[in-house]
């Protein structure tokens, strides 16, 4: 029966006392009470009439009053065994008969309630007591009718209060429970008769009354959530007779006369001078249902309510107190209170009041409304009402009231809300903030006040979005509230005040909770912009309005859908024939038309001319009168009061002009009202004779021109015989009348432009609106549609807290405005729309000290002083940092403040640094590193202008004097500046701005490639800033070494234009060159697929300008052996060695630079540690580069020559390699010919070094020939390189060393050239023993052989100034006797054998006389001869054989 359903052993209500009081023994209650009743009996005596009895008659019985009180004492102290088990009136009842004496003096009165308040407090008698609900109920009955002569207003006052508080007590005492309904609102009742009857006495008892009213109803409605539902709630009647609390409507006149409570007027009054309003609940108009089952059965009704109120407490009195509230809302007699309205003329208190209690009431239900529907019909429907119309007076203290509440409603009851709190949002906030409707600043204020604090609520956005902006039936409050806020927020033409910073904290709060709720989305599917095919729109439906995946898709679609409505809406209104083609084609109406489709179409969208609809529907065209009739059918009048009806309909459209097109509409309207709401009328023609009264009787009343209006009776009389020839009733027709009257039919609907006025018709389609809105969506704190959201909303906001943060002076209003634009960078960053991360990021600089026209000391001074260049510096960096994968174009910017801070000085010294970055500087960076001695004198010299600048800032001071006189003494700075420059550096070094390029290896591919861009760009502006964009630059490439892919190429070329369009050396061309040599060092062991391409971008250093490679040669050259000594197993490609070979063999003749190139080749090529196919024979070529150049010492020549000697063992050791792993096939072959060339080529480069102008370089690179030479035995050589040795090498070196023996011998003969030719010879004798088994079978054989003994016998023949060399002659003969004789014993050489076209044996002695005559007895003693003679017995003649090889 809804009735409380406490906790076992739970009080009943606060207990607040409990701790006060503690249970009094059972003899402690019996003195109490006796203590009680000697108190009230001493007070009595006091007074004459009392005291005077006893002395005049000793035989006059006493007074019931006194003897009832005796005999309670006699009685009290027999009960003390269990007080639970007496009937609790038995010791109430002598004290209620004195409350309710009219014979007692207020003190006496006063005394009595004392008593009783005592008793109740004390907790006598609880819900376990005997009969203690009748002892409740005479209790607030006595106190209710409580009577007493009025002495003095002082006692009077005195005794209310005491009523006031015995009727606190009874509620939170722990027999509450025991009170009835009616005994609730009887309470209530006498409480409120106080309440009015303080207004005449003082401020104090005003304040107590007031002050228990509200302590009441708190106590009533905090045990709304433990009450269950009723199961037959419809047995309440709001307003029935029982527990109404009636009021006398003259009792605001009437004074306490004799202390009589209960005959005091039942009446509040709310204006003294001007009409009243009934604080009893007044007969309200039922509900059909209601009404019907009043007029069956008046006797059941009456029967059920009394007996629901006389049930113990529960919701029918919640009801009724909660009813009575909203009635002391209405306010005059059509219930709107105008904005305009003369605020004097209105008293604020009575709403006030009534207000406050409803607050109270709603904070302590909360969501228990939705549990009882009567309780939340009178929410939905008449306080809502109620709330619309207090919203727009002029009072702010009411319009806050109305707030709070509303913003309670919001939080427990929003969802059974829905049109109501739209409807409030358009109507009075809206409205009011928009100051376009006469609002005061104060209005505005609270109405602002109130948006911010529905804005901070966590999802109240979110909410707003989903279930309006995305509701195509609904206006976008998401939208407008945004516009407001952002439209607030500008200063225009002012200064900023209270309400710019309180609009900019409602955007801000929007914007940060979407920041909040960030990543914790569901994923969803974008709605597709081209839909499958129609889809009637109003009949889209979601599944489940719980559950985000199937509602966030939803409202998605819908948002869709309504964007295209309100396009198709633009286009009817421009072309009604052409909009509707046009929505065909948009697929909100079907191919073929049909008129539900058109109807609804009218009925559901928004924005659409109400003038064009209404002659649309107006048309006497089939089809238009086919809609029209489809457009009816969409109402829903069922229990709906005509006059209620037509203003529903007629609202949705502008009724034509024309009496034809009215006649269609209104004949349409009434065959949909008598097809739903039949009760009263007989047929449609009554229904439409009727509406037609209606119509004229509101045009007769509300027309300003119509100077006689027409009357009750007129209207009356003009309706007879309507009804199928019979009357309709009196009272019936009498109620259209005065509704028509007091609330005119708004036949001009409004256009839907602006936020309009909350009227009676208006209010009746809000509440029909939402009987039919979807559920309302409750947001969770995921952001399903924040995207959605920031979209609409970012522009306005980044604008207006932009403006905020240029005007504003307060640190807290700026750090809010800041906190406001990190919040869009992280949602812009989060939702990838990089160019509202630009816009942010363009507007912050702007506000940085860097871009202002400054001088550089006061651009320091206002990073430290300046909180708002300070704020928006470290903001620029923080988005950078944290934001800058989505940063595009504004890397611009960025890079413009980092340039700013380096001119002064004041930027970390690590700033351009990689992960990497040795801990020991380069000499390149060391002046960079190197912190100022004088900061403060070098940021003043950075921008010379060219006249001094007046200043008032100290270093100011002290730049003006450097133009007066250059050649005096810069001035020290004082502690001040260097204050300011130390405060400036922590300022920078806490904004990390290094992190941004150490960390560019986090950003986005896009991002990275733009930052690049952006370094190059800004590097065009000087040349100091192309040296620091440089050397960042080259951070930021090997910081990405992992993907140098995606800006090598861009860093490369920006390189390469550096150096070759520079011809003369400078800072930029020497950080680009060793940035070049840095980025290959470090990257060359983690990118081997990249190792040419690196080591190619090293040829720019060969493209160097020659005065430029000169000023630079022996750095380079440390950074290339520094390269090559960390990075050499890493390059295999004959390109990459090529590159990095040519760079050390230019260093051979550069004095400083050659050792450096000699030491790298070394680390290359000894013992072969780096060697390589692909990189041989450039080693060698710079090996004997080295060998030749005589800037070094003759040792280094040597260690060159001995060098590439010793790679024969490389080319010995590959040989074997791949003879083991190919095999014999063409592979061995085509490798064994690739070494044998490099032999060759070895043998070439040695024979060079062997024609050196020094004797010990080369005597000693004949020796080291010999060595490769005969280190060709370890090698697979194919037998042409044998000939071409000797043909290309060895020959030739004899020829050209004997030459140069003979130019030399004219001066002087040294015996270091005679052991030069010693040398050769040998090397000639023994390179053709060596190599004489392979090659004395081939056809070239004898043609080499007879070159051997030419050279010999040339040497023997040659004369030096005059003689010949002894050592050579020695030498010859011997060296060729051991070749004959190693000829002769291998076959090579017998007799007879003939070879080429002369015999070989023949022209081999001919050749050899010339040499030594007698060396051929010596090898082939006469003896031999013959005998070999005799063995082959052939002619002497007969030639040799040739040999096939």
């Amino acid at each position: 029966m809804g009735y409380q359903n406490h906790p076992s052993g739970s009080n009943s209500f606060h207990g607040e006392l409990k701790s006060c009081h503690s249970k009094p023994s059972k003899g402690a209650l019996a003195s109490m009470i006796n203590s009680e009743i000697g108190a009230v009996l001493a007070v009595m005596r006091r007074n004459v009439r009392w005291g005077v009895r006893y002395i005049a008659d000793d035989d006059q019985l006493e007074h019931s009053l006194i003897h009832s009180l005796k005999e309670l004492r006699k009685q009290i102290f027999s009960w003390q065994c269990n007080w639970q088990n007496v009937d609790p009136k038995l010791y109430i009842q002598p004290f209620l008969d004195v409350i309710l004496s009219d014979e007692t003096g207020a003190p006496i009165t006063g005394v009595a309630l004392s008593s009783v308040y005592k008793i109740l407090t004390l907790d006598i008698f609880t819900l376990d007591t005997v009969n203690v609900g009748e002892a409740m109920h005479i209790i607030v009955d006595a106190v209710k009718s409580c009577r007493f002569e009025v002495t003095d207003p002082a006692s009077e006052e005195v005794v209310l209060m005491k009523i006031l508080q015995v009727l606190l007590a009874c509620i939170k005492s722990k027999a509450a429970n025991g009170l009835s309904n009616q005994d609730i609102c009887t309470i209530v009742n006498t409480c409120l008769r106080v309440v009015h009857q303080s207004s005449s006495k003082s401020e104090l008892l005003q304040r107590i009354a007031r002050h228990t009213m509200h302590e009441l109803v708190r106590c009533i409605f905090c045990q709304l959530p433990y009450i269950s539902p009723l199961a037959n709630e419809s047995e309440l009647h709001v307003g029935d007779k029982v527990g109404t609390v009636d009021w006398d409507p003259n009792a605001g006149e009437n004074k306490v006369e004799n202390g009589d409570i209960g005959g005091v007027s039942d009446t509040l009054i709310t204006e003294k001078d001007c009409s009243s309003s009934e604080v009893a609940i007044p007969e309200t108009e039922p509900k059909n249902e209601e009404k019907e089952t009043e007029v069956s059965d008046d006797v059941n009704v009456a029967a059920n309510g009394e007996s629901v109120m006389m049930a113990p407490f529960g919701i029918p009195c919640m009801v009724e107190i909660f009813h009575f509230l909203c009635t002391l809302l209405n306010v005059g007699e059509n219930g709107e209170v105008s904005s305009r309205s003369n605020p004097i003329a209105f008293d604020e208190d009575v709403p006030l009041f009534a207000l406050g209690l409803i607050n109270s009431a709603i904070e302590l239900g909360g969501p228990s409304f939705r549990e009882h529907p009567k309780l939340l019909a009178l929410i939905q429907d008449e306080l809502f009402c109620n709330l619309m119309q207090f919203g727009v007076s002029m009072s702010p203290l009411i319009l806050s009231t109305v707030c709070s509440i509303v913003l309670n409603l919001y939080l427990s009851l929003r969802s059974e809300l829905k049109i109501q709190l739209e409807a409030f949002f358009s109507c009075v906030l809206l409205r009011i903030a928009q100051s376009k409707h006469g609002s005061s600043y104060q209005q505005q204020e609270v109405a602002m006040e109130a948006l911010v604090d529905l804005c901070r609520q966590h999802t109240f956005m979110a909410e707003v979005f989903a279930n309006f902006d995305c509701d195509i039936t609904c206006s976008n409050v998401f939208e407008d509230v945004s516009n407001l806020l952002s439209k607030s927020a500008f200063p225009v033409n002012g200064p900023l005040s209270a309400m710019h910073i309180l609009a900019l904290d409602g955007l801000i709060s929007m914007v940060q909770g979407m920041a909040e709720r960030v990543g914790e989305e569901v994923s969803a599917s974008d709605v597709s912009a081209d839909e499958e095919g129609y889809e009637a729109f109003w009949t889209v439906r979601c599944e489940n309005y719980g559950d985000p995946n199937f509602w966030v898709p939803f409202v998605r679609k819908a948002k869709h859908i309504k964007k295209k409505l309100m396009l198709g809406a633009d286009n009817f209104n421009s072309d009604p024939k052409k909009g509707l083609k046009q929505l065909q084609t948009m697929h909100l109406l079907p191919e073929e038309l049909d008129p539900k489709s058109v109807a609804c179409f009218f009925r559901y969208t928004g924005g659409l001319d109400k003038n064009l609809i209404g002659d649309y529907l107006g048309n006497h065209d089939q089809f238009c009168v086919q809609v029209l009739h489809e457009f009816a059918k969409t109402f829903d009048f069922q229990n709906m009061n005509l006059d209620t009806a037509l203003r529903l309909f007629v609202g949705t459209f502008r009724l034509p002009g024309e009496s034809q097109k009215i006649q269609r509409v209104l004949e349409a309207f009434s065959e949909r009202y008598y097809e739903q709401s039949p009760q009263i009328l007989i047929n449609k023609d009554a229904a439409l004779l009727l509406s037609y009264s209606i119509i004229l009787l509101n045009t007769d009343h509300h027309n300003t021109q119509v100077k006689k209006k027409m009357t009750e009776e007129d209207f009356i009389r003009n309706n007879r015989l309507i009804n199928g020839g019979a009357d309709l009733p009196r009272e019936y027709l009498s109620e259209l009348y005065h509704s028509i009257c007091d609330s005119e039919i708004q036949m001009i609907p409004d256009q839907g432009t602006g936020f309009q006025m909350m009227t009676a018709s208006r209010w009746i389609s809000v509440v029909y609106k939402s009987k039919e809105t979807s559920p309302y969506i409750i947001c969770d704190s995921a952001s399903h549609l924040d995207r959605d959201m920031f979209s609409i909303a970012f522009g306005p906001t980044i604008a207006a807290t932009s403006v905020v943060f240029e005007q504003a002076e307060q640190e807290d209003v700026l750090q809010r405005c800041v906190d406001g634009l990190l919040a869009i960078a992280k949602l812009s960053a989060y939702y990838h729309l990089n160019s509202v991360l630009d816009d942010l990021v363009v507007s912050l600089c702007k506000f940085t000290p860097f871009f202002a026209q400054i001088s550089p000391d006061e651009a320091v001074l206002a990073l430290g002083e300046d909180a708002r260049a300070r704020m928006a510096t470290e903001a620029v960096f923080l988005i950078a940092n944290r934001y800058g994968d989505y940063i595009s174009s504004s890397w611009k910017n960025i890079l413009e403040c980092v340039l700013s801070l380096q001119k002064l000085q004041i930027l970390p010294a690590h700033i351009a640094s990689d992960a990497a970055d040795d801990p020991e500087p380069s000499t390149s960076n060391l002046e960079q590193e190197k912190p100022s001695a004088n900061p403060v004198t070098v940021v003043a010299q950075v921008h010379p202008s060219a006249t001094p600048r007046k200043s008032s800032s100290f270093i100011g001071r002290f730049s003006q004097l450097l133009y007066f006189d250059m050649e005096e003494t810069k001035p020290l700075p004082t502690e001040e500046d260097l204050a300011a420059y130390k405060h400036a550096r922590g300022i920078v070094k806490d904004c990390h701005i290094d992190s941004i390029f150490s960390d560019s290896k986090f950003l986005q591919a896009e991002s990275l490639q733009q930052l690049v861009n952006s370094l190059i760009k800004a590097a065009e502006k000087n040349e100091a800033s192309a040296v620091f964009c440089l050397e960042l630059l080259i951070a930021v490439t090997l910081n990405n070494r992992d993907r140098i892919l995606l800006i090598w190429q861009t860093v490369y070329e920006h390189i390469s234009g550096i150096v070759q369009s520079t011809s003369t050396p400078c800072p930029l061309v020497e950080k680009a060159v060793f940035g070049v040599l840095k980025i290959c060092q470090r990257l060359l062991p983690y990118k081997e697929n990249l190792t040419d391409e690196l080591l190619k971008s090293l040829q720019l250093v060969l493209k160097l300008d020659a005065r430029v490679a000169d000023a630079y040669c022996e750095p380079i050259t440390q950074e290339v052996a520094r390269l090559v000594k960390a990075n050499a197993s890493h390059v295999r490609s004959h390109v990459g060695w090529r590159t990095i070979i040519s760079l050390l063999s230019i260093t051979a003749r550069h004095p400083e630079a050659s050792d450096a190139g000699f030491e790298a080749l070394r680390f290359i090529m000894s013992e072969g540690a780096h060697l390589l196919p692909s990189n041989y024979i450039l080693c060698l070529d710079a090996a004997r580069q080295f060998a030749e150049s005589r800037v070094g010492e003759i040792d280094r020549s040597i260690s060159a020559i001995d060098l590439m000697s010793n790679s024969v063992l490389c080319l010995a050791r590959w040989s074997q390699e791949a003879k083991n792993s190919v095999g014999e096939d063409e592979a061995m072959v085509k490798l064994s010919q690739d070494i044998g060339e490099m032999w060759l080529r070895l043998v070439n480069n040695l024979k060079r070094v062997c024609l050196d102008q020094r004797d010990q370089v080369r005597n000693h690179a004949i020796l080291m020939l010999h060595r490769a030479i005969a280190g060709a035995d370890g090698i697979m050589l194919p037998q042409p390189l044998w000939f071409q040795c000797f043909d290309s090498a060895i020959f030739p070196l004899l020829d050209e060393l004997l030459t140069f023996s003979v130019e030399n011998s004219r001066k002087t003969f040294k015996k270091t050239v005679e052991e030069t030719l010693v040398l050769a010879t040998k090397l000639m004798s023994k390179a053709f023993l060596q190599s004489l088994q392979d090659i004395s079978q081939q056809p070239s054989f004898c043609r080499l052989w007879l070159g051997v003994l030419d050279r010999m016998e040339t040497y023997m023949s040659t004369k030096f100034r005059g003689k010949r060399s002894e050592k050579v002659h020695e030498l010859i003969p011997e060296l060729l006797k051991n070749t004959l004789l190693v000829m002769k014993t291998t076959g090579v050489l017998l007799p007879g054998d003939d070879i080429g076209s002369d015999s070989f044996w023949q022209l081999t002695w001919l050749h050899v006389k010339k040499i030594s005559p007698s060396l051929q007895s010596e090898v082939f003693p006469q003896e031999e001869l013959d005998q070999f003679q005799r063995r082959n017995a052939k002619p002497e003649e007969t030639p040799v054989p040739e040999n096939e090889g």
